[in-house]
């Protein structure tokens, strides 16, 4: 399932082919999938497929063509603080970015039937959290700034979940349900919640308005492998998964959480004064008043003497300095405020505080870059 757009040199001109086609609507979703490079979740070798709209799988590893993931998070109506449950998490690309709309005092948890999936999923967070600056940097620049809800992956049958669990404000089912299936997933959702899945070949959207009653509404078209069921030939139960408990966050890493948005609104007044400060000390554009000098020449029409006004070239060559001028102007400004984006203005300020090396490096998520 894919191909609904061209293909990217990058995952951010994925991104804006994307966009074009309408399958990214809101700025959120936009900055979550630019934050996260799609790239990162191929095996080594398979890379240059991964800005292709296409799915990919190469053993157990699976990933979904990008304008489905696209649909799927808008279809999600992502807000800060939900709860989210990813059944077939995969690679746990699509929770990743979840985990950054939802923010640090949202519920991200997944399941899948794959151990190994499971480990290279943990493998790819565990890079992503300390490798990627997503949400530390563009402060200047109005760019994202996120706080991650880590997402906790367990391994397991999600027909075989515990009878007992909680319930989630956002479900997102990777495989096909079938049709006896449908309601087994809609107990899982809290009213008022959204669930995501493929159903009879239709991406479906269905909202839960009260304790029995729901409103299904069909995305898109699309073709999904079905969700594996237990062999329960031996006629032995199965194991229940258990999923992971909602727990509160530790003093510490709630102090962590509340440091570093204080030094980002820090590193933000600094920056926006910064540029006031540029902004003013540029100097104005000097206006040009173009200088006509008439040159009167004279032709017969006849046997009438007529003048005959002409422009002189230094006209034109006053014009053409100012065109070069811009140019250059345009030149000059373009890589300085690339350069800007590129600094992480929170990094360096918690590295210039009077603390330990051991507690910046906390506050750095251990991150080295």
């Amino acid at each position: 399932m894919g191909g609904a757009v061209s293909a990217g040199e990058d995952n951010d001109d994925l991104i804006d082919n994307l966009k074009e086609a309408q399958y990214v609507r809101t700025e959120r979703v936009e900055q979550a999938f630019r934050a996260i490079d799609r790239g990162d979740y191929y095996l080594d070798g398979y890379r240059d497929n991964a800005y292709k709209d296409l799915a990919w799988k190469h053993g157990n590893i699976h990933l979904s063509a990008p304008c489905i993931y696209s649909e799927v998070m808008e279809a999600l109506k992502l807000q800060q603080g939900l709860s989210f449950l990813n059944l077939g998490s995969g690679t746990g690309y699509l929770s990743t970015m979840v985990g950054l709309i939802i923010g640090p005092f949202g519920v991200n948890h997944g399941v899948e039937l794959h151990k190994d999936v499971v480990e290279y999923a943990r493998e790819r967070l565990d890079d992503f959290i300390k490798n990627s600056d997503s949400f530390d940097r563009h402060v200047c620049f109005s760019f994202a700034l996120f706080e991650l809800c880590e997402p906790h992956f367990v391994v397991g049958n999600c027909l075989e979940i515990s009878t007992d669990c909680h319930q989630y404000d956002r479900i997102y089912c990777g495989a096909g349900v079938q049709k006896d299936h449908e309601n087994y997933m809609k107990i899982l959702l809290k009213v008022g919640g959204i669930l995501v899945m493929p159903i009879e070949d239709q991406l479906t959207q269905i909202i839960r308005t009260g304790q029995s009653s729901w409103e299904s509404k069909n995305i898109l078209a699309v073709s999904f492998a079905p969700l594996v069921q237990q062999n329960r030939n031996d006629g032995s139960k199965p194991k229940a998964v258990v999923l992971p408990p909602l727990t509160v966050r530790s003093l510490q890493d709630l102090a962590r959480i509340h440091i570093r948005r204080t030094l980002r609104s820090l590193t933000s007044d600094d920056c926006a004064n910064r540029s006031s400060t540029q902004r003013a000390s540029q100097k104005r554009k000097r206006r040009r008043f173009r200088r006509r000098r008439r040159i009167n020449t004279y032709v017969f029409v006849g046997n009438q003497l007529i003048p005959q006004p002409m422009d002189s070239e230094e006209d034109e060559c006053i014009e053409e300095e100012s065109k070069d001028e811009e140019r250059e102007k345009e030149k000059d400004v373009e890589p300085a405020k690339l350069e800007e984006q590129q600094v992480n203005h929170l990094r360096i300020k918690i590295l210039s505080l009077p603390l330990p090396e051991s507690l910046k490096a906390y506050l750095l998520y251990h991150r080295e870059k």
